[in-house]
Parts: structure tokens; sequence; C-alpha cells
């Protein structure tokens, strides 16, 4: 910035005329100041200028930020979408999970229940199957021992027949009639045919226990009068005579038949 002069020598002159009329005016005698405007102008234009850019490059970098910071946010938003989203699918992929745990779980419960009623059954068809080959054990040892009774009872009816042959041959062609064994030593069965005016061939029987003293029919087909039968077997546990006894069950059968 420029600095104002001053002429020492105006000055003084001016003062010793001061009283001449003649003399110019105070104001025509003041030095000349240069304050140095335009300088000073031009220095503020220039730091207006500059201030200006500076301003515009703040609001600049300000649109920036901000317009960063948006796309930040929306950045941030479009993030927190997604994750948002991945949770939904890990949630939903953990409940399917546990879901499919629960059924696994279920379907393993159900398997080893049936696993153990498997068991359960296998165990009790050894069992029944071990009772079953003990029963056919048995039932082979009774009939070991029918077919043995059997045998002897043949036997028996063979040593017996030496002595009846002529009196049981004639009942047996009189009356039509077989004697069978009874699956027992003491067990007779009788067995008719010619009962049946309509079929000569059909057969009628009865089984006789000759156990005891009194005689006893167990069995018999067909159906007969139960009093009849019973009148038959006091007859012959009185008389003893069991020819007669046959005659009056054929009579009996061939009643009931007709």
């Amino acid at each position: 910035m420029a600095t104002a002069t001053f002429e020492p020598s105006l000055s003084t002159s001016m003062m010793r005329s001061g009283h001449s009329t003649d003399a110019p005016s105070m104001a025509d005698s003041l030095p000349s100041v240069n304050f140095g405007f335009d300088d000073l102008r031009e220095r503020m234009m220039r730091f207006t200028q500059r201030f200006d850019e500076f301003i515009e490059k703040g609001r600049k970098q300000v649109l920036e930020e901000r317009n960063q910071f948006r796309l930040n946010i929306t950045e941030l938003q479009e993030d927190q979408r997604l994750k948002k989203r991945d949770i939904e699918i890990l949630t939903l992929k953990s409940e399917t999970h546990s879901q499919t745990i629960a059924k696994e779980a279920q379907e393993t419960a159900e398997m080893h229940a049936a696993i153990a009623s498997l068991k359960e059954q296998r165990d009790a068809r050894a069992a029944n199957r071990d009772a079953l080959k003990s029963q056919i054990v048995d039932v082979q040892k009774q009939i070991a021992a029918r077919r043995e009774a059997q045998h002897k009872h043949a036997r028996y009816l063979d040593s017996q027949a030496r002595f009846n042959v002529p009196e049981l041959e004639f009942w047996q062609d009189y009356l039509c009639l077989r004697i069978e064994g009874a699956g027992a030593v003491d067990k007779l069965k009788f067995v008719y045919t010619h009962v049946d005016e309509r079929d000569w061939e059909r057969e009628a029987w009865f089984d006789l226990d000759i156990s005891k003293r009194e005689y006893e029919v167990l069995a018999y087909r067909p159906k007969l009068d139960r009093d009849e039968v019973d009148r038959a077997l006091e007859k012959v546990n009185q008389t003893r005579d069991i020819g007669m006894f046959l005659k009056d069950m054929r009579e009996i059968f061939v009643a009931t038949l007709k």
C-alpha cells in the first residue's frame, strides 16, 4: 500500500505567506494523498474471487459428501434389506431343519417301536414254535401209545377170536356188523351196515366201554334216543348177553333211520 508524501518546503511557504491576499487556498495547498484504492479494490476482488472459489469448492464438497452419504445410506439400507432377507432365509432353513430333525426323531422312535414289536413277535413265535414242538412230541407219543394200544387190542381180539370166532362170525353176518378198535384196550367200536333202506352202504356205529362191570355207550352216530340206549344197556348189564344187546342196538338204529 502506497504512503502519502509531504513536502515541508511547501508547508513552510504557505505559513509564511498566510496573510497574503494573493496566496492560494488551504485546500489547494494540502498535499495530495495516494490511498491505493485501486490496489485495495484489486486485492478485494481477488479475495472475493478466492472466497467464492472456496465457497463453491466447499459447496461442491458438501454436495459430494451429502451424495456420498446418501449413497452410503442407500447401500446400508440395501445391505440391511439383504441381511434381513438372509436372516429370514436362515430362519426358514432353521425351522425346516428343526422340523426335519423332529420328523426324523419321530420316524426313529417309530422304527425303534416297530423293531421292538417285531422282536416281541419273534420271541412270541419262537415260544409258540417251541410249544408246538413240545405238543408235537406229546402228540407223537400219544399216537405211538394209541397205536401200541390198538395193536395190543388187536392182539387181544385175535386171542379172543379163537374162542368166539363161530359166534362172532354169526353176529357179524346176521347183523351186518363189524367190530373195530376204539383207541383203547377196553373200548370197542361196532359198525352196522344195511340199516338204511334208502342207502344200504350207509354206516351206523357206537363205541362201547367194557372196562367196568357195567357196560357204557360212549358215542354213537347217527343220533339216537338216549333213553332207548340206556334201556338196552340196562338189559345187557343184567343178562350179560352181548349178542342180544347188539341186536337191540341195530333195531334202534333202523328205527331211527326210518
